[in-house]
């Protein structure tokens, strides 16, 4: 019996006192909370992984729910800390410094208030039709979800209302002129007829597995709602925006004029380059590429023989109809080809392909004329949805030929389908780490994916070749205009002005690039950082390892483990080059 007795002590004690709990998981633990915390406070996100569990919901968009996320995300940042990490497996001592970095970043950046500026030129509550392109629409049920979703549109209004009141309150308000854009993208959403609306293209066409009873119940309902609840809602939201929001917006264009400015574009710009470099290094980083990619410019001039200087290049380039296609079909038909041709050539890159296949689709009209070229979007976490090339197609005469090869490289393969399908295919990863990452190796992977298209067979005529450093021309300008607007006081037209000097991307590209950078301040610093790292990496292997050096080795060894900060994926690149020279296996 004392025995027994003792061995119950000991066991309780175990349970109760820290010192004698793993702290391994302990932690697994905090992450499947997190993560399902994640899901619940943010239902698109669990819709667009599969998760059906929150498809009648949105996420609360209230100063009460933006609030209560932050303490919530500071409580889990405390137990965070009061993790013995330790005594941590090597795998999840990583995990841990991850996610410890990333709460730590969302925990920091509430205090600039960026929340208080809820509307978005590029997409938002103005058009939140757009969110069914990622949902899953299968059973009658799928439907029914969506149109109790579409019924609490007016909810999400409110609460962005009264989010901007407050930003209006406490003077942080979005530049007019990227705000003048909102009012075309609303009154989209203004139709007489429900079957007009961007809401009802979901019920045009539905799968086989739908009755033509249910067909015809659905619609109906959805015709109800979109005019009884949808319109309605964005009604409000067009009288709010025209009377109230828009004659409060700034006529300044960067964030160093709001309160705080400056520091938060400081905080940015480490947070996006995962580096400790300041707004005037990346500023002199940018002017240096570009100096730098212009020269490789001219010498595609000279070999062309153009009569003219490089402004009259440019210009030559930016309205010689022979660049453009008359119509979008045939422009789509390219996009499509290109991938085509890509796809078979990877082999010789790459030792891993992911499963996941992706496919090429026109941006919707709603938002075409005020978004980028391309961007892509991730498969569905259960593979109910491939990945997605999202290309624009509005206005072909201002999207040349030359540019297909070296975006859809980018956009899709060998650039973020393939990295971040991968990323959802590797066994025992954490879900934070699966579904999430670092723009810097994410966005910097996309780049430094547009120079392998040499290596895919691309590029074989000069002005590809153009094509091919205009886009990395573009990334370098992204430096230079994106640290010059926030943290320089530049203009928008001095950043207009910048990019087309050195660019031959169209003046209506350049000037929906601009206004991106404006409402996105510092993530556009990501893209050539995070490039010009991974080229530095590459080069110092290949040097190391010399015949020995395998480049399908290396972006496994950049791919296998998942996006990280660029400093972690520079040790975890030495240790590799240390172990491949000397057979000595160093702890990255």
């Amino acid at each position: 019996m004392r025995i027994a007795n003792l061995l119950l002590a000991i066991a309780l004690c175990a349970t109760t006192n820290p010192a004698l709990a793993d702290p391994g998981e302990d932690f697994r633990t905090l992450l499947d909370e997190v993560w399902e915390w994640r899901l619940e406070n943010n239902p698109m996100m669990a819709s667009r992984q599969g998760d059906r569990r929150f498809n009648t919901q949105w996420r609360d968009r209230s100063l009460a729910g933006i609030e209560q996320r932050h303490l919530d995300s500071r409580e889990f940042l405390r137990r965070v800390y009061a993790i013995d990490k330790t005594r941590l497996s090597e795998a999840d001592k990583l995990n841990y410094e991850l996610f410890r970095r990333s709460l730590q970043q969302s925990v920091d950046s509430h205090q600039f208030n960026g929340h208080l500026m809820p509307f978005n030129q590029r997409g938002g509550v103005q058009n939140l039709d757009s969110n069914a392109a990622y949902l899953r629409f299968e059973t009658a049920g799928d439907y029914e979800d969506w149109l109790e979703r579409m019924g609490k549109i007016d909810s999400v209004i409110e609460q962005t209302i009264e989010v901007a009141d407050r930003g209006i309150d406490e003077e942080m308000v979005l530049p007019r002129v990227l705000m003048e854009r909102i009012p075309g993208q609303i009154a989209v959403q203004l139709v007489e007829d429900g079957t007009e609306s961007p809401f009802y293209s979901v019920f045009e066409t539905m799968p086989d597995t739908i009755s033509s009873s249910d067909e015809e119940r659905l619609q109906k309902a959805a015709v109800e709602v979109i005019e009884e609840a949808v319109v309605p809602a964005y009604r409000k939201l067009a009288r709010y925006f025209d009377r109230t929001y828009l004659p409060a917006a700034r006529d300044s264009y960067g964030i160093s004029s709001l309160p705080n400015g400056s520091a938060w574009y400081e905080f940015l710009a480490r947070r996006y380059t995962t580096t400790q470099m300041t707004p005037d290094e990346i500023h002199r980083l940018g002017l240096e590429e570009v100096k730098r990619i212009r020269g490789e410019m001219q010498l595609i001039i000279d070999e062309l023989e153009f009569e003219g200087d490089f402004k009259d290049f440019l210009t030559f380039l930016r309205t010689d109809p022979q660049f453009y296609f008359d119509n979008p079909e045939d422009l789509y038909e390219a996009y499509l080809a290109t991938s085509k041709r890509i796809d078979p050539e990877l082999v010789k890159l790459f030792g891993t392909l992911p499963r996941m296949p992706y496919g090429v689709k026109p941006i919707p009209d709603a938002i075409a004329p005020d978004t980028t070229t391309a961007y892509y979007s991730r498969p569905a976490a259960d593979g109910s949805r491939a990945g997605i090339y999202w290309v624009n197609l509005y206005k072909p005469e201002v999207r040349p030929k030359y540019e297909i090869e070296v975006l859809s490289v980018h956009e899709a393969m060998p650039g973020h389908h393939l990295q971040l399908a991968i990323q959802q295919e590797i066994e025992n990863m954490p879900k934070f780490r699966r579904y999430s990452g670092f723009t810097a190796f994410v966005e910097g992977w996309g780049l430094y994916s547009e120079s392998l298209g040499y290596d895919l067979g691309l590029y074989t005529d000069p002005y590809s070749r153009f094509g091919a450093l205009t886009y990395d021309m573009w990334r370098a300008v992204r430096l230079v205009v994106d640290t010059g607007i926030h943290y320089k006081g530049w203009t928008r037209q001095q950043a207009i002005d910048f990019f087309a000097d050195n660019a031959a991307k169209t003046e209506y590209d350049i000037v929906n690039e601009i206004d991106r950078y404006m409402v996105m301040p510092g993530q556009a610093l990501a893209y050539k950082v995070g490039q010009l790292k991974l080229i530095e990496l590459r080069e110092r292997a290949a040097a190391a390892l010399g015949d020995d050096f395998d480049i399908r080795d290396f972006h496994s060894l950049v791919l296998d483990d998942g996006p990280l900060p660029l400093g972690l994926l520079e040790q975890r690149t030495e240790a590799w080059i240390m172990e491949e020279t000397t057979g000595t296996v160093a702890s990255p």
